[in-house]
C-alpha cells in the first residue's frame, strides 16, 4: 500500500525578493505615520491646542478705604447684642453717641478704625464686643470733598472717588444754568490746605454741549469747580 505525501507547492522567496518586501513595508508605515501627523497639526481630530485668552487684562483695583466726615450717616452694628446697634449721624463736631458709649470721635477716622475704637470703649461694660461700621449716607471730611459753586444747576459739595472727573462732577450738579458761561469755568486747586491756589481753566460748555473729552479733566480732592455767570 502507498503512501501519499502531501507537498507543499507555495512558491517560494528568494532573500533578494523578501529584503524588497520589507523595504516597501517599511516605506507603507511611514507613509501612514505622516499623514496621521498631518491630520494632528491640522486640527482635524487630533490633539486640542489650548484656547490663548486674548480679552485685556483689567489692572487691580486699589482704593484707600473711605474717610468719616461731618454729615456722614453710619449704622453701627454690635454682633448679637441689637439693643447696642443703632444708625447715627456725624455731629458737625465730628463725634457719634450710640448706646453705652456717650462720645466719640468718628470724623477723621475710617469705618475699621471706628469700629476698633468703640469697641474699646465697650469692653467697660460687654466682654470681647464684635462692632462693624457700615458708611449708609456719604459726605467724608472737608478735604475729601469735591465742591461745585457758580452757576451749575445744583451748587453742591460730593464726596471724592478715586477715578472721578469733571463730567462726574456735572452730572452730579445737573448741568449749567441758562446764565452760566461753561467755558469760563476753572478749577481751583491746593496741594496743601491754606496753601497757594493752583487756577486751572476748563471749557465745561464743549464739554457738555459739544462732547469735547479733552476737556474732561480729572478731578483731586478738595477741588472747587467754579462756574462763573455769562456778561450777557
Amino acid at each position: 500500500m502507498q503512501t501519499q505525501t502531501w507537498q507543499d507547492h507555495t512558491p517560494r522567496r528568494d532573500s533578494t525578493e523578501l529584503r524588497g518586501l520589507v523595504r516597501k513595508a517599511a516605506r507603507f508605515g511611514l507613509v501612514v505615520f505622516g499623514c496621521g501627523l498631518a491630520a494632528a497639526c491640522g486640527g482635524g481630530g487630533g490633539v486640542p491646542v489650548p484656547a490663548v485668552d486674548t480679552r485685556p487684562q483689567l489692572p487691580a483695583f486699589d482704593a484707600p478705604e473711605y474717610v468719616i466726615g461731618p454729615g456722614d450717616t453710619l449704622s453701627i452694628q454690635v454682633y448679637r447684642l441689637p439693643d447696642l446697634s443703632a444708625t447715627v449721624p456725624v455731629r458737625p463736631d465730628g463725634r457719634i453717641s450710640t448706646p453705652l458709649v456717650q462720645s466719640v470721635v468718628a470724623a477723621g477716622r475710617t469705618p475699621s478704625e471706628l469700629a476698633r475704637e468703640i469697641e474699646r470703649e465697650l469692653r467697660r461694660f460687654v466682654r470681647e464686643p464684635t462692632v462693624t461700621v457700615l458708611v449708609t449716607s456719604f459726605v467724608g471730611p472737608p478735604a475729601r470733598q469735591v465742591r461745585v459753586v457758580g452757576e451749575a444747576a445744583q451748587p453742591l459739595a460730593v464726596p471724592f472717588r478715586e477715578g472721578m472727573s469733571v463730567l462726574d462732577v456735572m452730572i452730579q450738579a445737573g448741568g449749567l444754568t441758562r446764565f452760566a458761561a461753561g467755558n469760563r469755568a476753572e478749577i481751583v486747586r491746593r496741594e496743601t490746605p491754606g496753601g497757594p491756589a493752583q487756577v486751572i481753566p476748563v471749557r465745561l460748555a464743549d464739554l457738555l454741549r459739544d462732547g469735547d473729552m479733552s476737556q474732561d479733566l480729572p478731578m483731586r480732592p478738595g477741588d472747587t469747580l467754579v462756574i462763573p455767570q455769562s456778561w450777557f
